[in-house]
């Protein structure tokens, strides 16, 4: 079960290695897609590191923690760098920056980590606004590519970010009492962008280069 599919509140019961290779990846090969990344936001790698520090203590493995530099909210996937054409690529990007001009920028409040399927997960407590937000991402890609042919599921998006990805099989139970085993201060942050990054999995950890970025309003 996905974590898109896990009942709000709940954990995973066991976990899968995150890292299979999914169709079409290969070292070395690049995927461009629409970040929120977390550049300078020290509230949520404060909490983070909470998290991460819990999981220690605990005396857990099993697990690669996200370095502050590659924590990101995963939004929605274009397509292999090697398969978008340059032109589509521009014109996403402008269509996003003009409906994205028009949306205001986000306040997004983390707390609670959860296990997921195939990571430990903080989503924000703003759902609704992360979800409307890629809603208009996909609103972008589709008017070059029509509305029928935006990559992904729409329906099958929960948002978060997150705190360590699993390398293995295995029993949640030890992972939900380490993250249970602390109650941080909520990290609390603004969204003023979306990122256009190309990204790859080389090395077991979501690496990126920033292409762009569509800025929300500032009104």
């Amino acid at each position: 079960m996905s974590f898109a599919d896990l009942p709000p509140g709940e954990h995973a019961e066991r976990f899968h290695d995150h890292w299979w290779w999914r169709p079409g990846w290969r070292v070395g090969r690049e995927f461009f897609a629409w970040h929120i990344t977390f550049d300078g936001a020290g509230e949520l790698h404060r909490l983070v590191a909470a998290y991460q520090q819990a999981l220690k203590a605990h005396g857990l493995g099993g697990m690669r923690f996200i370095p502050s530099q590659w924590l990101h909210l995963t939004m929605q996937g274009i397509g292999f760098v090697d398969e978008v054409r340059a032109d589509d690529l521009e014109r996403i990007l402008e269509s996003a920056r003009r409906v994205l001009s028009e949306s205001e920028p986000l306040t997004l409040t983390f707390r609670h980590a959860f296990v997921a399927d195939e990571a430990i997960v903080l989503p924000p407590l703003e759902e609704a606004s992360v979800i409307e937000l890629r809603r208009r991402l996909r609103q972008a890609i589709g008017s070059v590519w029509g509305s029928d042919n935006v990559p992904e599921a729409e329906d099958k998006f929960r948002p978060h970010a997150s705190v360590a990805y699993f390398e293995e099989d295995g029993t949640a139970a030890p992972y939900v009492a380490a993250v249970e085993s602390i109650s941080p201060q909520p990290a609390r942050l603004t969204i003023k962008e979306a990122s256009l990054i190309a990204l790859n999995r080389d090395h077991r950890m979501y690496e990126w280069r920033t292409c762009a970025t569509a800025p929300l309003s500032e009104a």
